[in-house]
């Protein structure tokens, strides 16, 4: 099921996502001058990061409601409306730049070939996704107090795809484009600093599922949530989503 996106609620108690993304940018040593394409670039602010250091930068997402966002935000930079697998580059870019994205974006080896088909012989592509394991705890929570209260999952199923190193070397070795450095690792993400926060991000980023329960029934779902979830993903009165991150850097030969 596509996901909806909602910017204001997304840059507001969501920050979080493009913050972390700051570093990666450093992964990315630009130089002024270069062309670079940031992938998924949600509402812009590391699109604007990177030009920030002196290159050109194409900021593209699926989403017309995050690139509307990005143009209102940054009306100096380009943004498009793109879907990654199917976006074409005019020309080829110095690197590609995805932050927090690609886990979004299917199918996998149709956006491994575009991704290698923007990139110019020599290219980088610098990116951080969700890996293997990635939001366990929260998904299996959800599954379990769904099937408790016989509510379905098929607005849930196949939303993301959170691959290993070996799968995604594997898939971008396929069309080129080498591995030179990835890693796994987690990373348990504090969420906004509100009693609502566990159900908040389960609006954001599980919107097609949400959306599907009846609105009498999803109080009566999200408190049994809450009650499941608390356990393992609460503590010293905040809540966390239990992220695990996949980051890498890989060049075209």
């Amino acid at each position: 099921m596509t996901q909806v996106w909602n910017p204001a609620s997304y840059q507001k108690s969501h920050g979080f996502v493009f913050e972390f993304g700051q570093a990666l940018i450093d992964l990315l040593e630009v130089k002024p001058g270069q062309r670079i394409l940031d992938l998924g670039c949600g509402t812009g602010q590391l699109t604007a990061q990177i030009a920030g250091r002196g290159a050109e930068v194409l900021g593209v997402d699926k989403s017309p409601e995050m690139i509307g966002e990005a143009r209102k935000n940054f009306p100096s930079l380009k943004f498009e409306i793109a879907d990654a697998a199917h976006f074409t580059a005019p020309r080829p870019f110095d690197a590609v730049f995805s932050n927090a994205a690609l886990h979004w974006m299917k199918p996998p080896r149709a956006v491994a070939r575009r991704i290698s088909e923007a990139l110019r012989p020599g290219g980088r592509f610098v990116a951080e996704m969700g890996g293997k394991g990635n939001i366990s705890q929260l998904l299996a929570g959800i599954h379990a107090v769904a099937a408790r209260m016989e509510i379905s999952l098929a607005a849930s199923e196949g939303v993301n795809y959170f691959p290993s190193i070996a799968e995604y070397s594997t898939l971008l070795e396929e069309f080129g484009v080498e591995v030179t450095f990835a890693s796994l690792f987690d990373r348990p993400t504090q969420l906004e600093d509100k009693p609502t926060a566990l159900r908040d991000w389960v609006g954001m980023f599980r919107t097609g599922f949400v959306t599907a329960i009846e609105p009498q029934r999803r109080e009566a779902f999200f408190s049994a949530l809450e009650e499941q979830l608390r356990p393992v993903l609460f503590r010293d009165g905040r809540w966390f989503a239990d992220y695990r991150r996949l980051r890498l850097v890989a060049q075209k030969s």
